[in-house]
């Protein structure tokens, strides 16, 4: 059927591919049967509904298909028509407006939709192959879709398309850097600045953000710290919004308008049943079906559902933001003039209005405290809208999407949202000093926030991605009031509690970060008095996981928190000789030492064997210091 004479037909094949592709069990068998050769000469077909179709179904083909189908449309060519089609658009955009009867039909404008179709199958090819991205360098595509994006104040959805696919193409692409003038800068600023308040607009901004922090190194150093505040202001605007007031509120608003929608199409009903049509009429009955034409049929969502669109909008909005954020504080350092210019920008208004007061044990952050480029960016970044990120989703909106299956999937962008607002947390407590965090009480409440989110609920949360992002903030948190004797507020009791479910999770880093998190606060409770039995329960607990765990970085980390316990303190002292510390280290190391021999170069990457190796030499030492304290009279 793809290869059919008639138009009509070649599109319904397209279409017909492109709803079944969305089903991942069958893309093995269109793969086989070369679906990516099939489809990809339909880009650049005569038909411009079969090139819509057509760019549909490879759009669908690569977001379902992920990273190695991806690599298997570069590997089958699909660049060399898809660039094709992107840069007729491109001209077409302006052909569209001189000779609307050959692009337009009744409120349809074909040249925006395939470009919508075939920047969406750009931006998901980019994202998993490098060969894509550099083809995308090398044939200039960058200027034909920076002309679509000059079409965001008419068409949102296009533009949202363009900017996912610029902050893709533009991650650690240095090659693309010189292609980005003053001209090109100057769309990307003025997208930026839209005044527009739909939840769209917000995404489009959080996106254009993105990615012109990924094009930073193009930006006159004069010109930086105002860029760089205006990027923060619009993060600020998304992360203010209430995510779940906003499910509920656009939730009312799709039952007003179904219910409105209804009344009228039963008045207008009663008008045709009341209306008499003489022979002279010769209206022609229109068959069912045919009231609107189904053009969108990649579309994951119905055209009708567009407070649905909003919420997913706001919610995709949130979470680039916050990764966005993770990315900046791992950034590079720019200068100290850059910094103070940035400092004295008009947005830090913005965050002193938002940021933590101390009557509620919140942080107080003002703009640029320090010289380091981290601090006086991140002091930006801990406003009470990024903590508020980090609660549960509002029990009622979770209801509503609960209750209506087109709602559902919110429920993961709203867990997703969370997670990130913990991963952020966690980079913040990484690179900020204690006064930048608001000090030893701010960070007190912190700490009894976040044991909240993991004891509050009435059973241990099991959510991977959540415990990742719980133990690795509190990890980082704990680490931080530990370096400065800041008093913890975890009892012995829940940390072992969060330890024995973490350590069963399938996810090595959780189980590294609950083993770090008692390591701290055992080396914490080794410096007070009457706390051996606590130590003796910690100690056998690590020592387990030392002895037990499948994975050699685990275990590494279960041995250096060991060591952190009882390097020192009367009461570590009197803990490790009651739990048998040194014979059964002893008897452990040459199983450790095999171990590293036989699993080591085969299973670990580089950076983890260096680790290991420190690991195997502290072990030698801290048994050679036990040795020491049992000859002390």
């Amino acid at each position: 059927q793809l290869q059919h004479p008639s138009a009509e037909v070649r599109e319904y094949a397209c279409a017909s591919i492109s709803k079944l592709l969305q089903q991942k069990h069958v893309i093995p068998a269109f793969l086989q049967r070369d679906v990516v050769r099939c489809l990809g000469p339909l880009l650049m077909d005569h038909s411009l509904a079969v090139r819509e179709t057509a760019a549909g179904a490879l759009r669908n083909l690569s977001a379902c298909g992920g990273f190695e189908v991806c690599d298997d449309m570069v590997t089958n060519d699909i660049m060399t028509p898809l660039v094709a089609l992107l840069k007729e658009c491109s001209a077409g955009l302006d052909a569209n407006q001189l000779s609307p009867k050959k692009y337009r039909e009744v409120n349809k404008n074909y040249v925006e939709d395939i470009a919508n179709e075939a920047i969406n199958l750009l931006w998901n090819i980019c994202e998993c192959n490098n060969t894509a991205v550099y083809i995308f360098n090398k044939e200039g595509c960058l200027e034909a879709v920076l002309h679509y994006m000059k079409r965001f104040s008419t068409n949102v959805d296009l533009a949202i398309s363009v900017a996912n696919c610029l902050q893709a193409v533009t991650e650690d692409n240095p090659d693309l850097l010189s292609s980005f003038n003053a001209s090109a800068q100057q769309v990307l600023e003025t997208v930026m600045m839209c005044p527009e308040s739909t939840m769209k607009h917000i995404l489009l901004r959080t996106l254009i953000a993105g990615t012109i922090w990924n094009i930073k190194d193009t930006i006159p150093p004069g010109s930086l710290g105002s860029m760089v505040n205006a990027i923060l202001k619009i993060f600020s605007e998304s992360l203010a919004i209430d995510a779940g007031e906003t499910i509920i509120r656009m939730n009312e608003a799709e039952k007003s308008r179904l219910k409105l929608a209804t009344e009228t199409e039963e008045n207008m009903s009663d008008v045709v049943d009341n209306c008499v049509l003489s022979e002279d009429d010769n209206m022609e009955e229109i068959p069912k079906g045919k009231l609107r034409r189904e053009n969108d049929v990649s579309d994951l969502l119905p055209s009708d559902k567009w407070e649905l669109k909003e919420v997913t909008a706001l919610l995709t909005a949130q979470q680039t933001a916050l990764e966005i954020i993770v990315n900046m504080c791992c950034s590079e350092d720019p200068s100290d003039d850059e910094w103070e210019e940035l400092s004295s920008g008009d947005e830090s208004d913005l965050f002193m209005e938002n940021s933590y007061n101390e009557g509620s044990g919140l942080l107080m952050t003002p703009l640029c405290l320090s010289d380091e480029v981290h601090s006086a960016f991140l002091n930006n970044l801990i406003p009470k809208k990024i903590l508020e990120k980090t609660a549960f989703p509002n029990s009622v909106a979770l209801d509503i999407c609960m209750q209506n299956p087109s709602w559902k999937p919110l429920i993961k962008k709203l867990n997703a949202v969370q997670c990130r607002a913990l991963t952020c947390l966690h980079s913040i407590l990484l690179v900020s000093d204690v006064d930048c965090l608001g000090g030893p009480s701010a960070l007190q409440s912190l700490a009894q926030h976040l044991s909240q989110l993991v004891f509050s609920k009435t059973e241990f949360p099991t959510d991977t991605e959540f415990l990742e992002a719980i133990t690795s903030a509190l990890r980082a948190l704990l680490q931080t009031m530990a370096s400065k004797n800041i008093s913890q507020c975890m009892t012995p009791e829940q940390l072992l509690a969060l330890c024995e479910a973490g350590i069963h999770s399938s996810n090595a880093s959780v189980r590294v970060n609950v083993v770090s998190i008692l390591g701290i606060s055992g080396s914490v409770l080794a410096k007070g008095q009457d706390t051996a039995e606590t130590l003796k329960m910690i100690g056998k607990f690590l020592l387990e996981v030392a002895m037990k765990e499948s994975s050699l970085v685990v275990a590494g980390e279960a041995l250096d928190a060991l060591f952190d316990v009882f390097a020192d303190g009367e009461e570590a002292e009197k803990a490790a000789v009651q739990i048998k510390l040194l014979p059964t280290l002893k008897e452990f190391q040459p199983v450790f030492r095999m171990r590293m021999r036989k699993e080591g170069k085969r299973q670990y990457s580089t950076d983890q064997l260096c680790v290991l190796d420190n690991v195997k030499m502290n072990l030698r030492r801290f048994i050679a210091y036990q040795e020491t304290l049992g000859k002390t009279p």
